[in-house]
């Protein structure tokens, strides 16, 4: 069985005879279950079970539940979610081309993927195909919240099947997929059946196009395609092979050029030095090649050094209409050379990451009005001038900013907060939500007390069956973070296993660590800070920059990377986005283990010691 296909259109239907969804950028793909283990087909009905065993092994997971609704057919997407209404094909289609389960597996804790749902063909053995579209996204919707399943997508969440939210107006999901740099939308006829295998004039797809500009540098006279290039650094880079969108006579424009002013590098290849910049549109770029290029125009109005690799992101990137930039060259890191737009940049490209650990916490930022490393000052009140979208929340005659969206968060980056500090709880509960562990070196020089007094509590944490998270500090040190079940355990009860740790490690290397709060005691030892971890103090949130003259990052790591060779330098702002895709998020699932039954015990058993 194949999909039912979707019409390409400029611009989809409007009106009260249709429905809208965003569109996935990811594998179109069934999703049949008939037994415990459920199948998926492309649309070209090849098996894709094995590329995506979350997806299968979370079904599994579920079968008891879903069993009296089997048989069943979803027709949906698999996605990588970048936010909730954005997914990175290239993670999809990288995993579809490996081989290996273990390269598969490994791939999967990575970069997870999940199944967006966007219709049900059947279910309990009954064909739904020839019901209208509106009565099976009602029924699915139903099926979904029976099964306590996410009934919208949602980022980071742990359940790998997600129903895709259907919406009444074209403007609402227009915003949000244009707000959210989405793939596009899909108009769906409320009538319409469904049609396995037809392309249906019921079904319309609006690309999200985005342009960007770069400058030609070669036509291949054999295929016809031209290509063009931006500036990084000083490396010329070819993004965009295109063809697609030329006019018979802008076709013929540009090979005369080419044959005119070009150098003949082969019987077929003619070479252009950079001289002409045309405007591209496109719907991604993956780092290396642009997504569905098409030509749009010619621009005369730059010349080719404007053509460069920060240009073209913020072509693709654009700021929020509501958020106002101000001096977007001002230098903030100037040994990394890095501007303000840069510093926005970064933001964007890492609030997937950055945004749900500050969510519904009580910031406090260090603002650097000159850039990193001049003056700073703390800011907890959220000024007087603050946009109408920045919410807040009022804590002990303090309003604070809550960094809840993209918006704020590229506000607070426009006023050069350049850190990011954040309590151990959410406004919904005054119970800690993790345990964070502070590993304070003396200095840099001895960075390696730190990965020390890090492997050595992980085996303690290891033998207590509790997992735990690591990341820089993005100074001199190392965090450990255990994550706590919502409003269960106490700062007090936290406190009595903090101290336990740190005293056990103390007693094992007197010579290495200590406890002392006052530097001018301490030596040349690591403080072991279980203090910090209280009620009303903060940390440094994971993914904030800091404000030192280097750009560094407190960057989440794997375990297996907290060896002698780490260093806190290896962690600038430019490393850490390219961090994201080559190897993810290491905290990514971090709220899907929460301790709660082996702190549950360890609390009982330091409780019997305290009274023996």
């Amino acid at each position: 069985m194949k999909p039912m296909l979707v019409t390409s259109a400029s611009k989809v239907q409007k009106g009260s005879d249709w429905l809208y969804e965003c569109k996935y950028d990811g594998f179109r793909c069934l999703l049949t279950w008939e037994e415990k283990t459920p199948r998926l087909f492309s649309r070209n009905e090849k098996e894709l079970s094995d590329r995506f065993p979350e997806v299968i092994t979370f079904c599994e997971e579920r079968y008891e539940a879903v069993k009296p609704f089997l048989p069943l057919l979803l027709d949906g997407e698999i996605v990588h979610l970048v936010n909730s209404f954005k997914s990175e094909f290239s993670v999809v289609q990288t995993r579809g081309r490996m081989k290996t389960a273990s390269a598969i597996q490994k791939h999967a804790r990575a970069f997870p993927c999940l199944f967006a749902a966007f219709d049900l063909i059947g279910i309990s053995g009954k064909s739904l195909s020839s019901s209208p579209f509106e009565k099976r996204k009602e029924r699915m919707h139903t099926l979904f919240s029976e099964l306590f399943l996410p009934v919208t997508v949602q980022v980071n969440q742990k359940e790998k099947i997600q129903c895709v939210e259907t919406f009444s107006h074209y403007e609402t999901v227009k915003k949000l997929v244009v707000k959210h740099y989405g793939e596009g939308i899909i108009a769906k006829r409320k009538t319409s059946k469904w049609e396995s295998g037809k392309r249906s004039t019921d079904w319309l797809k609006e690309k999200n196009w985005r342009t960007i500009t770069v400058f030609l540098t070669q036509w291949d006279k054999n295929n016809g395609y031209f290509t063009g290039a931006v500036m990084k650094n000083e490396d010329l880079l070819e993004i965009v092979h295109f063809r697609h969108g030329l006019e018979p006579e802008h076709e013929t424009t540009l090979q005369e050029l080419f044959k005119s002013r070009g150098h003949k590098q082969s019987t077929t290849i003619f070479t252009l030095p950079p001289s002409i910049c045309v405007n591209i549109d496109c719907i991604d770029f993956d780092g290396k090649h642009v997504r569905e290029p098409r030509f749009h125009s010619f621009n005369f109005e730059i010349e080719p050094d404007d053509c460069t690799w920060e240009s073209i992101h913020r072509q693709l990137l654009p700021i929020p209409e509501r958020v106002t930039v101000t001096h977007p060259e001002k230098p903030v890191w100037l040994d990394l050379g890095l501007t303000k737009d840069d510093y926005l940049l970064y933001l964007q490209l890492a609030s997937s990451v950055l945004l749900p650990l500050l969510e519904d916490r009580l910031l406090t930022v260090i603002r650097y009005p000159h850039g990193a490393g001049d003056e700073r000052f703390y800011q907890k009140n959220c000024p007087d001038y603050a946009p109408d979208f920045v919410k807040t929340k009022k804590e002990e005659d303090i309003d604070y900013i809550l960094c809840n969206d993209l918006d704020t968060l590229l506000w607070l980056g426009n006023q050069l907060a350049l850190e990011f500090h954040i309590p151990f709880g959410t406004i919904h509960s005054n119970k800690p939500s993790e345990i964070v562990f502070d590993l304070d070196p003396p200095s840099v020089n001895e960075f390696s007390l730190a990965v020390e007094a890090a492997v050595r509590m992980k085996a303690i944490f290891d033998s207590f069956e509790m997992v735990s998270y690591v990341k820089t500090s993005g100074g001199k040190g190392l965090q450990i973070y255990l994550p706590l079940p919502k409003d269960t355990f106490t700062y007090q009860e936290t406190r009595q296993f903090t101290s336990f740790v740190c005293q056990f490690l103390l007693e094992q290397e007197p010579e290495w660590f200590t406890i002392e709060r006052l530097k001018k005691n301490r030596g040349n030892k690591l403080y072991l800070d279980y203090l910090q971890h209280d009620e009303g103090k903060t940390i440094i949130a994971p993914y904030s920059p800091r404000g030192n003259p280097q750009g560094l990052i407190a960057a989440p790591l794997y375990w297996d990377e907290v060896t002698l060779k780490l260093r806190p330098e290896q962690f600038p702002l430019p490393a850490v986005l390219e961090r994201l895709k080559k190897v993810g998020d290491p905290f990514r699932d971090m709220q899907d283990y929460v301790n709660e039954v082996p702190f549950r015990s360890i609390l009982a058993q330091l409780r019997e010691l305290t009274k023996k």
